[in-house]
């Protein structure tokens, strides 16, 4: 597997250094380049660096996780941001995600999922935790919801749906893969024919738009 550079944004240095050793020992490929303790220098290291993925803290003093993230994609865009928080509220996860974060993962996230994780973002995938996933869709944006089923979904099969409701939930497609019995390929050639039905490739408007409809 190729080198994966990452960039760690965090103000809190032991959490930072703990996670730059499970990523470098647990993960095939992974190589922390650097550890900033803020946006701004978030936003410096990344010209100087180049990393391939960010790590990014959300509160932190001098420049915020989601000032840091617009300033770098709009500098930087190949860069993939994947936020890492304790928190979950609902502006910043919307903002972050505007702003073109590839994820949302909260810093509880089992080593071995964060590092699947990386490797999805890697591979186009925006992630976010099921926890923050589950607090969205009963909380902020369910007054979003629409009241009639939509066209697309009588257009999707009812593996499509399955892989639907698991992909909504917060499942990558080597999950669902293991939830459903099927090859991974399967479920990658699903999502993409999902997508195209519903006609869009956004997660956070997936999330919404399939809320108490599967």
């Amino acid at each position: 597997m190729n080198k994966t550079d990452i960039l760690i944004v965090d103000d809190q240095l032991l959490f930072a250094e703990s996670l730059k050793t499970v990523l470098e020992t647990r993960g095939e490929g992974l190589n922390v380049v650097s550890i900033a303790a803020n946006g701004k220098e978030a936003v410096h290291m990344a010209g100087i660096y180049n990393p391939e993925i960010i790590l990014m803290d959300i509160r932190m003093p001098e420049m915020n996780g989601v000032e840091a993230v617009k300033i770098i994609k709009e500098k930087y865009p190949e860069i993939i941001t994947i936020m890492l928080t304790t928190f979950d509220d609902d502006t910043y996860i919307h903002n972050a995600l505007t702003y073109g974060a590839a994820g949302y993962l909260l810093k509880n996230t089992p080593p071995e999922k964060l590092i699947s994780s990386i490797y999805a973002a890697k591979n186009g995938l925006v992630l976010i935790s099921p926890a923050i996933i589950k607090h969205l869709t009963h909380d902020s944006i369910k007054s979003d919801i629409p009241k009639e089923k939509p066209d697309w979904l009588n257009e999707l099969s009812r593996r499509e749906k399955q892989v639907l409701k698991l992909l909504s939930s917060g499942l990558n497609n080597k999950e669902i893969a293991n939830e459903l019995f099927i090859a991974e390929q399967t479920v990658k050639n699903h999502v993409s024919l999902i997508y195209s039905k519903i006609g869009t490739h956004d997660r956070m408007k997936i999330i919404r738009m399939t809320e108490g409809l599967i």
